[in-house]
């Protein structure tokens, strides 16, 4: 019972764990620590943004199809649209406006410079949708990884002092064991969330992506109508 009461006497808290352990496994532990935090800011971040986004498309939305005149929608957005789908809206107004000659007649070509416009605009907006899920991905993909080379270093640490103290009671062992166990739990701690939330956001940017492309042809298709008209 002795090596039991031993091993009892041992402070097994997170914060004893980690400075019991080797400087290498410290490393490891700190930097999972700072990716997990890293990636739920991110999370955060992404999740309030698109949140926001889908209100100023609902919004914008409203406005493009209440009947208004669009030329008086793009001069009551001004120069600075603030949100996503009035910048691509305004990148294909102001291209339209562009492209007419003095006589009021299209300059050949016109309408595929204003479909190039706002597919600028719609590759610009989706690059800012993006960004940050990239650190999501990796930290998904490398963090179990990084933990379990902190796990085998931490293990290989404990061997290391079973030989020399020649002592394999498990008072002995189960600290350098336990620590080494908890770069993997940090590891996975890191990865879970940010695979979880980087699929979830990804599906959320492309179905935004779409709603952006589908509005940009149906406005094509719109000005279309009208050039057809005129």
């Amino acid at each position: 019972m002795e090596p039991i009461q031993a091993a009892q006497a041992v402070d097994f808290s997170l914060v004893a764990l980690f400075a019991r352990a080797s400087l290498t496994v410290q490393i490891v532990m700190v930097l999972l620590i700072l990716a997990s935090f890293w990636a739920w800011a991110i999370i955060i971040r992404k999740l309030i943004s698109y949140a926001h986004t889908r209100r100023e498309a609902a919004r914008f939305d409203r406005s493009f199809w209440s009947g208004e005149p669009l030329d008086d929608l793009y001069d009551r957005l001004g120069d600075t649209p603030s949100g996503a789908s009035e910048r691509i809206f305004s990148a294909g107004m102001a291209e339209w406006r562009r492209s007419h000659r003095d006589d009021g007649k299209l300059i050949p070509g016109g309408h595929q410079r204003i479909d190039r416009a706002m597919n600028v605009a719609i590759q610009r907006e989706e690059a800012r949708l993006f960004r940050g899920l990239s650190f999501l991905a990796t930290t998904g993909s490398t963090a179990p990884f990084i933990g379990l080379f902190g796990t085998v270093w931490g293990i290989k640490t404990a061997f290391e002092g079973i030989a020399m103290t020649q002592n394999t009671s498990l008072a002995v062992v189960a600290p350098g064991i336990a620590e080494a166990l908890l770069a993997t739990a940090l590891g996975l701690l890191a990865a879970i969330p940010a695979v979880i939330f980087y699929n979830k956001l990804s599906g959320d940017a492309e179905r935004v992506v779409g709603n952006w492309e589908a509005f940009a042809d149906e406005f094509s298709t719109l000005l279309s109508r009208q050039l057809d008209e005129g």
